[in-house]
């Protein structure tokens, strides 16, 4: 049953995440939840979740990955439409966003290259039976389709194909990902698959996404009074778990070594992120390889698991967090002091930085993609000092040049095994040698595509479990229907779903764009995937 804010309500939020700060602004704004009466608890030394960026021009810069945006993140650029932007507190994120990507609009036209050469795309290439096979799957109702995973599906000409290259690259899917993920990405972004070939109808941010998103919301919600509790870990959550009710009541919170109790009144709320696909990553540099962590250096996957065992509701984490190895890839954040990588690539792929988006190379044993932003991508970078990221998807095979794992590599290492694919050893040797390569730094992550595991119902415990008068879940593990995980929308639409689920504020979570419901849509999807 909703209720009204009262005057002395407390909300706890347990990480700091876009879904956290999503949920203060809209308790904030919607609800009139006192902001002093907000606290957001943050094991680490920064907020933000998976919306990052960090650095400096000296010691380069670090990106552990970005989220895809589109024009139809309704609950994404909703919020953001109340929020001042890092540079002009007269416009909005949002605004600052839209009128971004008018100027540079993505328009890939080296998505794929073999060779060094870009790939023919005239043709997705998918075979007739495997087109039989994706349309079936867009009408196979997903309670039909469990554990399931993408490879259980579709045959090995699938995986061969332009299509997939293109999909898996883009989305970060692998081949054991779940079908049923998969099939929320094709009915949800059935509008963009015309133009997955050039990345078209996909948004970017001004700046890295913690500059553009986390910092603006931050400052927002510091400005009103929120308390931000960093290097406060949360190990345990206590309920009363009677018949047919579930109530948080009290938080066990460490910090610095010390343990306290919070303990919660009856207008008292927790809202946590179970989960972490950023939790336990590790950089390494320029001459040293990261270092692949555990579930041991993992607050919220800890916690997780810790208030599973309590109540079946809670979702079942092991399913995606237990098989790192299925689960884990790097990227590599590469800062330089030279543009002579940065002017070949608008040189041979046409496109300026900011328009072009992934570039995959298809023979990479590691499965290697760049992407090139526009500069600068962040506030403080100089005009000489340029930046790009990559990640890989097969961070344990051996390279193609580099006879090493990609896991073991340098960013001097992977460095060489990148410009081999792009046949440009001979013009940046004089580079690498001159000591205008500031850094490239690897990042091990664990957790990236624990999200993409196959699952059952009930493995992502709902946002607010049946029976929970104070408790919700957040972000990417908590169960949205229709929606995709991966995505910003998601993280925000569960803020919705928590902040609007249990109070009584005359608004409801902004309905689901599904491209799939678009007839027009459908037909130009069907078209280019017969093509």
């Amino acid at each position: 049953m909703k209720k009204k804010a009262v005057e002395n309500t407390q909300v706890y939020l347990v990480g700091s995440g876009i879904a956290s700060l999503a949920s203060a602004v809209y308790l904030i704004k919607d609800v009139g939840v006192n902001p002093e009466h907000i606290t957001i608890f943050e094991q680490n030394e920064v907020t933000g979740g998976a919306l990052d960026g960090s650095g400096s021009p000296e010691e380069g810069y670090v990106i552990r990955g970005g989220r895809m945006h589109e024009k139809q993140y309704r609950c994404y650029w909703d919020l953001l439409s109340h929020i001042p932007s890092y540079d002009n507190p007269n416009v909005s994120v949002t605004q600052e966003s839209m009128e971004f990507n008018e100027r540079f609009v993505s328009h890939a036209q080296a998505r794929l290259l073999k060779k060094g050469q870009k790939v023919d795309l005239s043709s997705y290439g998918i075979p007739k039976m495997e087109q039989i096979r994706l349309m079936e799957l867009l009408f196979t109702p997903e309670s039909l389709l469990g554990s399931k995973r993408i490879e259980d599906w579709f045959a090995l000409d699938f995986f061969n194909t332009n299509f997939w290259m293109i999909f898996q690259t883009m989305f970060a899917f692998q081949r054991w990902s779940s079908v049923a993920e998969m099939r929320r990405y094709m009915k949800r972004f059935m509008h963009l698959m015309p133009g997955l070939k050039q990345i078209g109808r996909i948004l970017r941010t001004k700046y890295n996404q913690y500059h553009s998103v986390v910092l603006p919301l931050e400052n927002y919600l510091r400005d009103k009074g929120v308390h931000f509790k960093l290097e406060n870990r949360v190990v345990d959550i206590d309920f009363n778990l009677e018949e047919g009710r579930k109530t948080a009541t009290a938080l066990q919170v460490e910090h610095r070594g010390q343990r306290d109790t919070i303990v919660l009144g009856e207008d008292d709320y927790v809202f946590f992120t179970n989960g972490s696909i950023t939790e336990s990553t590790d950089n390494g540099d320029l001459n040293t390889a990261p270092k692949l962590k555990g579930i041991e250096s993992s607050g919220s996957w800890q916690l997780w698991k810790k208030i599973a065992k309590k109540d079946a509701s809670f979702g079942n984490p092991g399913v995606f967090c237990d098989q790192i190895d299925l689960q884990k890839w790097y990227s590599f954040s590469v800062t330089l002091k030279d543009s002579t990588f940065h002017d070949y690539m608008e040189d041979f792929t046409g496109n300026t930085d900011g328009t072009g988006g992934l570039v995959t190379m298809t023979d990479s044993n590691w499965l290697m993609s760049i992407v090139i932003a526009r500069q600068p991508h962040f506030p403080d970078q100089p005009k000489d000092v340029k930046i790009f990221w990559g990640y890989v998807l097969h961070p344990d095979r051996i390279g193609n040049h580099v006879k090493k794992k990609m896991s073991e590599c340098s960013g001097k290492e992977i460095l060489e095994e990148l410009f081999h694919h792009l046949k440009i050893e001979t013009l940046m040797q004089p580079v690498m040698q001159s000591g205008k390569v500031i850094n490239c730094v690897p990042t091990a992550m664990p957790f990236v595509d624990s999200l993409f595991m196959p699952r059952s119902s009930g493995d992502r415990p709902q946002v607010i479990p049946e029976g929970s008068t104070n408790f919700a879940f957040l972000g990417q593990f908590a169960e949205v229907e229709d929606d995709c995980v991966f995505t910003v929308e998601y993280s925000v639409r569960c803020a919705q779903e928590a902040v609007y689920g249990f109070f009584d504020c005359g608004k409801e979570p902004i309905p689901v764009y599904v491209g799939a419901h678009n007839p027009v849509a459908m037909m130009k999807a069907a078209q280019a995937i017969s093509e």
